[in-house]
């Protein structure tokens, strides 16, 4: 198949990328490099750099099998503060992006979405039937996508599969996790490992949960990008698809902590914070949804093996 992966220059758009490849697909690779990184795109892929949203650019490079849709603003805390950028940048260029796809031809997308999408939810774990209450605008920035896109698969314009993953994780020896800026929990606890930061910023500690430190579903990049190749073949059954991307088991912030500590064999300096807005207090997932229609497992997403791999990665930063 001939796939567009947009975000391509990302942490999980190139490493889904790189397993596209690996089972024999053709990778056209689309990333503005705003935030991503050129050497993060396989060399086997075809690069192209741009906007998603161009929608000139987009029909110009002709039909795909499939779409893979990454590209986004991901950083809820500043979404909070900027929410016209995020549903500009992850509404507008989409929807811009799919109508130039349905021109093409394209049939199926598979869209990068989140569960932020959840809120705050009483019930663990989280399934595809809880109602959605999304805390940040970064949150409704993925549900709008995620309807638009189911509305457009029941008018028959195409085929669209939502992927809700939770907390993404862990590396591979070529795709190490890192942003700019950086917001996510491992790689910051490894820089302060590193000595590349002061101390890691622990938000909030009067959550209700076990330990007071929010509680999250950690999800290996590798596992994560597998679900995507999985949900293009799936489409071929299912016209309209939402599917929770998780293992089904949270660990608290302090308990990363503690494993980064072990995995490294050194301390992680800590400052307490008070809370962020848009966090809610606890987000694991059910995934029984996603292994029985993508017929998927989650095989490197313990705590220990993500950890273990982001720490083997990061070190060559």
């Amino acid at each position: 198949m001939r796939v567009l992966v947009t975000g391509a220059a990302g942490f999980i758009g190139s490493t889904t990328a790189e397993r596209l490849l690996d089972v024999g697909h053709d990778v056209v690779a689309l990333d503005s490099l705003v935030r991503g990184r050129r050497a993060n795109v396989p060399d086997r892929a075809d690069f192209v750099q741009g906007q998603c949203g161009d929608g000139e650019l987009i029909r110009s490079l002709g039909a795909f099998d499939a779409c893979i849709h990454f590209a986004a603003r991901i950083e809820p805390a500043d979404s909070m503060a900027n929410p016209e950028s995020f549903f500009a940048n992850n509404v507008a260029q989409t929807f811009a992006m799919v109508e130039a796809l349905i021109q093409t031809g394209t049939p199926k997308v598979v869209f990068s979405s989140s569960c932020a999408v959840y809120g705050n939810q009483v019930h663990m774990p989280i399934d595809e039937t809880c109602a959605t209450n999304p805390l940040s605008p970064y949150g409704e920035s993925k549900l709008m996508v995620e309807r638009g896109l189911s509305w457009m698969a029941q008018r028959g314009r195409l085929r669209a599969a939502s992927l809700r993953y939770f907390n993404a994780a862990g590396a591979t020896a070529a795709h190490p996790e890192r942003h700019d800026p950086e917001i996510h929990l491992i790689p910051l606890a490894l820089d302060a490992v590193l000595g590349r930061r002061e101390v890691l910023p622990v938000f909030g500690t009067d959550y209700p949960t076990g330990d007071g430190t929010c509680v999250r579903d950690y999800i290996h990049v590798s596992d994560l990008a597998d679900a995507h190749v999985r949900a293009i073949s799936a489409l071929d059954e299912h016209t309209d698809l939402t599917l929770n991307l998780g293992t089904g088991t949270g660990s608290s912030i302090f308990e990363v902590i503690d494993c980064v500590q072990r995995v490294t064999g050194r301390d992680v300096p800590v400052r307490l914070a008070p809370r962020r807005l848009g966090d809610p207090a606890e987000a694991v997932a059910s995934n029984s949804r996603a292994r029985e229609i993508l017929r998927w497992e989650p095989h490197r997403s313990t705590l220990d093996d993500i950890v273990t791999d982001a720490w083997a990665a990061h070190q060559d930063l």
